[in-house]
């Protein structure tokens, strides 16, 4: 309540009188509360819903209203992606992009998937690049790419060297991995369990370029996608591909939201495919995936 008085400029009373009064006029409660928290009750869910395409409709009205007088695409992209999807995968398409719609102010949000899966669903970007191992009902999930495990190390490990390894001859090895909460953690911690050994953590980090720094110093070993190595990281790999899954990065859409002309020509540009896939509309039921991130 106090984040959404700030943003509208008004007092957080206030913005308990235009609850009240919306509530009023739908005739049912919107928001509950249990103790300090307040949530969307399922007719609060049912409104949002209705409401984000047309809020998403008239955000992009001038852009839209601009590109069909004048032919003229302009705007803000705002586009949601990990560190290392921002420098790997999505550097070239977005030159091209600057380089055909120089108007277009590009914004780059730095986050995890879940992150970025969350900004999606709440309208506050136009699109996330990242990897779901559950998809949501009301999100499209459209892949990209494959990037296989891999177990990183100094140049000068004991382990270095190997284009082979047992998950046991990690066991002596302390980790460096993502907050337990991330899916690169999940899953390591599945796959040891699955094979019924054990494993160490001797730190977490969030960020795989933060987890590359440490791992070249010494500190411990990591599992990563390969995605995250470049040229220039002095580390050695080790393949994990007969234990882990592919990591499988795709585009990320709400079902119900209404694309600006910015974010359909980038989307248009980096993967048609998932405009013929998507149209707002009704949720359909959510799918299983079985990729990390």
């Amino acid at each position: 309540m106090s984040r959404t008085a700030e943003k509208m400029d008004l007092t957080q009373p206030s913005v308990s009188l235009l609850i009240r009064a919306l509530e009023k006029d739908m005739g049912h409660q919107l928001f509950g509360r249990r103790g300090p928290r307040i949530y969307l009750t399922a007719e609060g869910r049912s409104l949002l819903e209705l409401a984000l395409p047309l809020v998403d409709g008239l955000e992009n009205l001038p852009a839209a209203f601009d590109e069909q007088v004048n032919k003229h695409i302009s705007g803000e992209l705002h586009i949601a992606a990990s560190e290392a999807i921002l420098l790997q995968l999505l550097s070239q398409p977005l030159r091209r992009f600057h380089a055909a719609y120089p108007q277009i102010r590009v914004c780059l949000h730095n986050v995890t998937s879940p992150d970025g899966l969350t900004q999606i669903q709440a309208g506050e970007i136009d699109l996330a690049i990242g990897a779901l191992i559950t998809v949501p009902q009301d999100v499209l999930f459209t892949p990209l790419c494959d990037y296989d495990p891999v177990l990183i190390m100094p140049n000068d490990h004991a382990l270095a060297g190997r284009s082979v390894i047992r998950l046991e001859e990690i066991t002596p090895y302390g980790l460096i991995l993502p907050p337990r909460h991330l899916t690169t953690a999940q899953m390591v911690e599945m796959v040891f369990s699955q094979h019924n050994i054990k494993y160490s953590v001797v730190m977490e980090a969030r960020g795989w370029e933060v987890i590359k720094k440490y791992v070249e110093r010494d500190i411990g070993i990591a599992i990563v996608p390969r995605i995250c190595l470049a040229q220039h990281d002095d580390l050695a790999t080790i393949p994990l591909g007969q234990y882990f899954p592919k990591c499988s990065y795709g585009l990320v859409l709400r079902r119900e939201q209404l694309l600006s002309p910015a974010a359909r020509r980038f989307v248009e540009m980096l993967a048609p495919q998932a405009l013929a896939g998507w149209q707002p509309g009704p949720a359909k039921r959510s799918q299983r995936r079985t990729s990390t991130s």
